[in-house]
């Protein structure tokens, strides 16, 4: 008896040596592995920034080859992450380049032994919430209030292009509300996705935005898309609005300025307003650099001081609503960097923000019945709260 209880006591202790000497074995292999991580520096190079790290020549240039495919290298920004994994011998086992936290690409070797780089799926989640706030400076601000990125004011606001001019339009005491879809990685929130409805009061005016299609369209099936655009820039403010009576701030006296001067950084895309084609670009004396757009029905835009004109901007270049025909800049008798933007109707100079322009296309009727279910959907949720859900079902 005693001697087989021996037996197995030896056995268990022999076993328990066995596990623990394969785990040292294991741990010891694991431990031979050598991971140097990183980030590119605002400025540096791609393989600079993995030479810094006495990254060697051979496996640089094979990552920058296997890479290339798939990314610019010209426009990388900086702030970039990476990770570079070799074993005992120096030998690349794994080469992780994330771009974003949604663009992330991997150079290992597949099952012939020869090393490929591919773009890794990540895993994201869409929740729709509700946003809601009041103004009480500026939309930017107010989505700022109730907890929100600047992103979305930018989105809302573009949504809204052809219906209201932020920089102009705000009063203290608006009042919004959005429905937007955000989207996590995990728990990080990575950026917004589809603006689901909106709606924007002011005052007695209402104006609200369903989402149908990828395009929005007020709630009888008209769509927000205009003619014209209410301001030709993005970011912006108005520092000075058309007046007929304005002392001019460089050649004093009192001069008519028959347009809107949108204060914004140099470089800054100015827009066109509208389709249409390139009347003329180039300097026109006190108005620098400019760009003049003929429109249907009569109209011409004006975009002055600018720094630069746009991609193939030339005479008789057509031009479609949205297409950056310059850049914010300071040429010409101008006191700082903004953009003078004019709009004539035969001729004659005209307000901008008190043209009324057509109303926009109504949805097909065979989409109606379809658009009219969304409608009461979202705008019940803009009402009373979004529902517990993930994304949002494509029409």
């Amino acid at each position: 008896m005693r001697r087989q209880f021996f037996f197995l006591w030896a056995i268990n202790l022999l076993s328990l040596a066995c596990i623990f000497f394969f785990a040292q074995m294991a741990h010891s292999s694991e431990g031979q592995l050598h991971i140097i991580e990183g980030k590119i520096k605002e400025g540096e190079a791609f393989s600079q920034s993995l030479a810094k790290k006495k990254i060697s020549f051979q496996w640089i240039n094979l990552i920058v080859s296997k890479l290339r495919p798939h990314v610019d290298f010209r426009r990388i920004r900086g702030g970039e992450a990476y990770q570079l994994t070799v074993d005992e011998t120096g030998e690349l086992i794994k080469f992780i380049y994330e771009v974003s936290a949604t663009e992330v690409y991997e150079v290992e070797k597949d099952p012939q032994g020869k090393y490929v780089a591919k773009r890794k799926d990540v895993p994201l989640e869409i929740f729709l919430i509700k946003v809601e706030g009041e103004i009480h400076s500026s939309l930017a601000k107010a989505m700022k209030e109730v907890g929100e990125y600047w992103s979305l004011a930018t989105a809302f606001a573009e949504v809204l292009a052809w219906e209201m001019d932020f920089s102009q339009d705000v009063r203290k005491g608006d009042r919004f509300k959005v429905v937007v879809e955000r989207i996590y990685k995990g728990d990080e929130f990575i950026k917004y996705g589809a603006i689901c409805a909106l709606e924007y009061q002011s005052g007695e005016k209402i104006i609200r935005g369903i989402r149908f299609k990828n395009r929005y369209y007020d709630e009888k099936g008209y769509s927000l898309d205009k003619a014209f655009l209410k301001m030709p820039l993005r970011f912006n403010y108005i520092s000075s609005g058309f007046n007929r009576n304005r002392r001019h701030p460089i050649m004093g006296g009192v001069h008519p300025h028959l347009g809107i001067d949108y204060a914004a950084p140099i470089g800054t895309p100015v827009w066109a307003v509208a389709d249409g084609v390139v009347d003329s670009a180039g300097w026109a004396e006190g108005f620098g650099k400019q760009v003049v757009l003929r429109h249907p029905n009569g109209y011409k835009s004006y975009y002055s001081h600018l720094s630069k004109y746009g991609p193939g901007i030339k005479v008789g270049k057509r031009v479609e609503q949205k297409q950056i025909i310059g850049y914010v800049g300071s040429t010409g008798f101008s006191t700082g960097p903004h953009l003078d933007y004019r709009l004539t109707k035969n001729g004659q100079f005209i307000n901008p923000q008190k043209e009324t322009f057509p109303t926009g296309k109504p949805i097909e009727q065979k989409n109606m019945e379809s658009f009219r279910e969304r409608r009461d959907e979202v705008l019940a949720w803009l009402n009373e709260g979004v529902p517990f859900r993930k994304g949002l079902k494509e029409d």
